[in-house]
């Protein structure tokens, strides 16, 4: 059932030979345990969207065995992954392959019969996979509302009854009465034959993807004859989109989206070509400048907020959870630049990584190493940090210390930077280094200044593991009998060089000031308590120093809380479990896909000066920025995904906008409901926001499903700082709940920033 001219998935792989092979399909042995290896059917469908696998499951849904092409974050080849590591050994790598899944879902892994048939799969899979993101919104679209019209045709006459209409409309998230849909089945069944083909296919798609939002924008800047001339382009580019590249932007965007051939050799836009660009990167409200690296990357390393991970090797929660390699590909994948390993004795003289005192499961220190060196810089170029919590005898702490020079070599970070002893080198000097943040002999007090002889000494403990607020955990504290010393050996102390851990005595004496290099980690409430009451003095010493904040003993099942506030007095490294979705991560997230999603951005100089008066607790006038009113107009939204399954189900949208930020910014404001429309609902709604501290506000947006009984159900959303904003008209693409992008759920809004009075 595809229209004339529409745009299908593969048309354009449609003689491979990778794809020929994944759309017959064929056998391949699933992998889940040492002992759990079966044979199964796996087959790419016709919609080249979707793969069908084999279950001997009794009672098994037929959409449980259905699995999304869009929901693959990788796929890898040989043994690269924990499972394969442990259950496949025995097969040769070039018959293993993984699918990467991009929420909390379980690895797939796979052996293939033989090498040719594993090259089938991981080429074919590569290239559905690079063609579905080379897809712009408009085709997207098409494909999506083409997968719903197939389902919807039962009988696969390639024709559409009027039930099958009201059915797929109903796929698509729409609710319809029957007097609307038999009006308009009957307008576009032109040949009255009771049944809707070609053409007349065409024309119903024309309706359900009509925007009379943008209809209206396009027709105050075009001709009668339905052109938007290259002047008129820039007029609206200028004024309204307050692009200050108008004259230089105008005619690119005309050869980029334009798809009439006639309008382009003209130099003018047509309606088409006007909602490609409003849907494309140019269109889009985050700033495309800000998605490459574009701050100053030459400063100490102080000066800059890391994306932070806590405890990363745990996938769930911080009692029972698995350890996982996995868990660190994901966190490093996510643009995370400083992670976590909690280092313990293990068997045959190999430390391994768990919380301590808990059940959750073990890995090895030396797997978890290896994964680190091959994931490190995959997402960003900038320095890695690992937090070391180190609970080992001297004996395995010297294997650690091998580990980590052996497998890391050159990455590893083992003296200072250009004879640099005053002050942390900067993050652009520090590019492709892994620097260890741990606890050093007391007698190299100066890891700049070169080290003794001294070959293992008691060192003060840190243990975070010890806060959790579990009884059985206490009790085996108890037992234990917990020292609050440990002896550090000398060879795992010379690898500590900028990154010296010590205990908070207070902010420094100006008279005896600390070495920069030392640095804290502090709880949760600790650092809110001293950001709530010397906000200035932590801001201060956070020019210098480096923090890590890390979430409160209670949090036992990996929830999370709000970095803000500690990003406010310039805290650097705010440690988020990144295994759990929610409001916190997504501001998170928001902040980190700054500055080219590079894991480091630069704080505001106010935040860097050392004669900085700023405190986000009381603000008065400073040099924090212009205040900023931010008026911004809810106009519609465009195939919200369904919350609920049910075949009947049809969500009822509102969207919530959230500032986060210094305390005064904190505000939260919503839309009407739109009953029964996920499809394209309208709210047409203006709300303005005073924003004191621009450069430290974030905005959310967050699309909820209303539910009068129960808790709204999370539809999708969408973060970044107040900074990044674009003006004009733009339209937000909506993340997942695990902050993977929708394929075409977008809303679309109106931004105007003013200077405060």
């Amino acid at each position: 059932m595809e229209p004339n001219g529409t745009f299908l998935a593969c048309n354009s792989l449609k003689d491979d030979k990778d794809l020929k092979f994944l759309l017959k399909g064929s056998h391949l042995l699933k992998v889940k345990s040492s002992s759990w290896r079966k044979e199964r059917f796996y087959k790419l469908q016709e919609d080249c969207k979707t793969i069908w696998q084999e279950s001997k499951k009794v009672l098994r849904s037929p959409e449980s065995q259905i699995f999304s092409i869009e929901d693959i974050r990788d796929v890898r080849s040989g043994h690269k992954t924990e499972g394969m590591e442990k259950y496949a050994k025995d097969v040769p790598e070039y018959r293993c392959f993984s699918i990467i899944f991009k929420d909390q879902r379980k690895n797939l892994d796979l052996i293939a019969s033989s090498e040719d048939d594993a090259n089938h799969w991981i080429a074919g899979l590569g290239k559905i996979i690079a063609h579905s993101n080379s897809m712009n919104q408009k085709q997207k679209l098409q494909h999506w509302i083409h997968t719903c019209l197939r389902k919807a045709d039962k009988n696969k006459d390639n024709k559409m009854s009027l039930k099958e209409l009201k059915d797929f409309l109903k796929e698509v998230n729409i609710e319809v009465d029957d007097y609307h849909a038999k009006k308009i089945f009957q307008h576009c069944d032109k040949s009255k034959t009771e049944a809707l083909e070609d053409d007349e296919i065409e024309e119903f798609y024309k309706i359900l993807t009509e925007r009379k939002e943008i209809d209206s924008i396009f027709q105050m800047y075009s001709d009668p004859e339905g052109f938007m001339s290259c002047q008129n382009l820039v007029r609206f580019l200028y004024e309204i989109q307050q692009e200050e590249d108008a004259v230089v932007a105008a005619p690119a965007l005309i050869q980029r989206y334009e798809p009439n051939e006639r309008a382009k050799r003209g130099n003018a836009m047509t309606k088409d070509g006007f909602l490609m660009y409003l849907l494309s990167d140019e269109g889009n409200i985050f700033n495309p400048s800000h998605r490459k690296v574009y701050q100053d990357m030459t400063q100490p390393l102080s000066h800059y907020l890391v994306s932070s991970s806590h405890n990363t090797y745990l996938m769930e929660d911080q009692i029972t959870g698995p350890s996982s390699t996995e868990a660190y590909i994901r966190a490093l994948t996510k643009g995370c630049r400083c992670v976590e390993l909690d280092c313990w004795d293990g068997p045959n003289s190999e430390p391994v990584i768990y919380h301590g005192y808990t059940l959750t499961s073990k890995i090895l220190f030396s797997d978890v190493i290896k994964a680190i060196k091959n994931y490190a810089f995959k997402t960003s170029p900038y320095p890695v940090i690992l937090s070391l919590e180190n609970h080992c005898s001297v004996e395995q702490q010297k294997v650690m210390a091998q580990h980590m020079t052996t497998i890391l070599q050159d990455m590893l970070l083992v003296a200072p930077v250009d004879g640099n002893k005053s002050q942390f080198p900067s993050p652009e000097q520090l590019k492709g280094k892994i620097l260890v943040k741990g606890k050093k002999l007391s007698r190299q007090e100066d890891p700049i200044n070169g080290n003794n002889n001294l070959e293992a000494e008691d060192v003060s403990d840190e243990d975070e593991a010890a806060e959790i607020e579990d009884e059985s955990v206490k009790t085996k504290i108890e037992q234990k009998g917990k020292s609050d010393t440990l002896k550090l050996a000398k060879e795992l102390s010379d690898i500590v060089v900028y990154c010296k851990s010590v205990h908070f005595e207070g902010f420094d004496d100006p008279n005896h000031p600390r070495a920069f290099y030392e640095m804290s980690s502090f709880s949760e409430s600790k650092a809110l308590k001293l950001a709530q009451e010397s906000g200035t003095s932590f801001i201060h010493h956070n020019i210098r120093h480096l923090s890590r904040i890390y979430p409160a003993g209670w949090r036992t099942d990996s929830s999370n809380y709000s970095p803000v506030d500690l990003w406010n007095v310039g805290c650097q490294i705010v440690a988020l479990n990144f295994q759990t979705a929610g409001t916190e991560m997504d501001v998170y997230q928001g902040r980190f896909q700054d500055n080219g999603f590079s894991g480091y951005v630069l704080k505001p100089e106010f935040l860097r000066d050392e004669q900085t008066k700023f405190n986000p607790k009381s603000i008065t006038e400073g040099t924090w920025g212009t205040k900023k009113k931010l008026l911004l107009k809810i106009i519609s939204g465009q195939q919200l995904p369904k919350v609920n399954k049910s075949k009947n189900s049809i969500v009822d949208p509102k969207v919530t906008i959230e500032i986060h930020g210094v305390q005064q910014d904190n505000n939260k404001k919503q839309t009407k409901v739109i009953e029964n429309n996920g499809f394209n609902p309208n709210w047409n709604e203006e709300f303005t926001f005073d924003i004191e501290v621009p450069a430290l506000a974030l905005v959310r947006f967050v699309v909820e499903d209303f539910d009068m009984s129960t808790k709204n159900d999370f539809i999708g959303q969408y973060t970044l700082p107040f900074t990044s904003l674009k003006q004009g008209y733009r339209h937000i693409h909506l993340l997942t709940k695990n902050g993977d992008p929708y394929s075409s759920s977008t809303l679309f809004v109106y931004i105007s920033i003013q200077d405060s009075d």
